[in-house]
This record gives structure tokens, sequence and C-alpha cells, in this order.
């Protein structure tokens, strides 16, 4: 059991059993440690010499022979310390490449009420200009309270929209926002957000509404080249 506790701080089998013998026996020559271990006095030799060089061990001579013993195993909180100051010092530079190479792009499904509203907070969070194409008036019905909600925070924050509404029984007066309207038969109950880098498509549906938010630069350049060519066609 102790064996296996070793190897989970940072020693080999071989390591293991021979510091565990050590442990046990107390100093001893190397065909004492082999016999403890079942080990060939060649391996325990190897092991020692990793053990020496780890601090683990030390050994005098006598007899014109090496007496192992083990060092005191305080020595794994030292060696643990040792680590956590490596990894202290080394960890701003790591993070750093790995922030330099990580890879940016991801998708996110959402479902549901809860879902669509964690997209919308992303799109408060982000800060950049809103992008709406083929907003639907059915998303006022199925977030009833949360948009009002959710306007009050945007203007709060300077962020601006654009928005396409597929069709309204009414014009709408949304805070910073320019609003422009297609044709009732482009309606329908799929909307795309842009924002950043980022693209939500959002199926607003009374029973089972879902969205995908993709992260990505070019598919979000692309998206939003396509909603400049419809907000021309558009009409206040």
């Amino acid at each position: 059991m102790r064996a296996e506790i070793l190897k989970q701080l940072g020693l080999t089998t071989n390591e293991a059993l021979v510091y565990n013998a050590l442990l046990e026996l107390g100093p001893s020559l190397a065909g004492q440690i082999s016999r403890k271990t079942g080990l060939h006095r060649r391996t325990v030799y190897d092991t020692t010499d990793m053990l020496i060089k780890k601090g683990l061990i030390g050994y005098i001579l006598k007899n014109n022979r090496r007496l192992f013993q083990a060092s005191n195993p305080q020595r794994f909180l030292e060696m643990l310390k040792e680590k956590e100051d490596i990894i202290n010092n080394e960890l701003p530079e790591m993070l750093s490449y790995y922030n330099k190479t990580l890879e940016k792009e991801e998708t996110n499904f959402y479902k549901g009420k809860a879902g669509l509203k964690n997209v919308f907070e992303d799109q408060i969070e982000t800060g950049k200009e809103i992008l709406v194409l083929g907003a639907s008036p059915l998303a006022y019905e199925i977030l009833q309270f949360y948009f009002k909600w959710f306007d009050k925070r945007r203007k709060e924050k300077g962020i601006k929209t654009r928005v396409i509404f597929n069709k309204a029984e009414k014009k709408l007066k949304i805070p910073l926002a320019d609003i422009k309207y297609l044709p009732q038969k482009y309606t329908s109950p799929l909307a795309v957000n842009i924002y950043g880098e980022k693209v939500a498509i959002i199926l607003w549906s009374r029973e089972n509404p879902i969205a995908i938010v993709i992260k990505n630069r070019e598919i979000s350049e692309g998206y939003r080249k396509y909603f400049e060519l419809m907000w021309k066609v558009a009409k206040k």
C-alpha cells in the first residue's frame, strides 16, 4: 500500500519499492534490498542512483561497500514545494504561449428559455454592436419580460443594435436601435444575431426554442456582409 502512495508522489515502481524497503530495513546493502524487493541487483543499483539524485536516499561506504539509507520522508514535502515554485515561476510564460495558440473557435448549443437568456447575456458581455437578421416578434412572447431588462442594460452599456424584422404588426421602438423590415413573405421563426466574432442562430419556437452560437471570425464576417446586403434591401 505504501508503495502505491509513493508512486502517487512521483516515484517509479522500482523507486517506490526500493525506498519503501529502506524505510523498513534501515541502512542496507544492495543485496539486502534485492532480496527484500525481488529486484535484480543491477536494477537496485540503477534505482538507488535515481533516488540519490532526488535526495530521497543517501549512502555511506563501509568496507568499500555502499550502505544505503532512506532520507527523512519530509523530503517529499520539500520536493512538492520545489515543484510548486517551478510551476509558479514558469506558469505566466506557459499561459502566455497557451493563450496565443489556444483554439479560439467553438460551437455551443442552448435549449429552452434559460438557454436563450444565456445567449443574450453573452451579447451584453461581448459589448459589440448587435446585428439581428430576421428578428421575430415571437421573441417578445417567448421571453416576455426579459427583453425589457436586456434593452435597459444594453442602453446603459451603450451597445447599439441594428435589427431587420421579418414583419411587425406595428412599428417597434427599441432603445439605441435602428430598425428595418422585410416583406411578410420572408417571415421565418429563424433569426441570426451577429456580434463580435460570434453568430447566434436562434429558432424562436414556443415549444422548443433553441440557439446555436458559433465563435469564428470568418463565419461572423460572412454573416455580417450578408446582413449589410439585406440592410440595403430592407425598408424603414
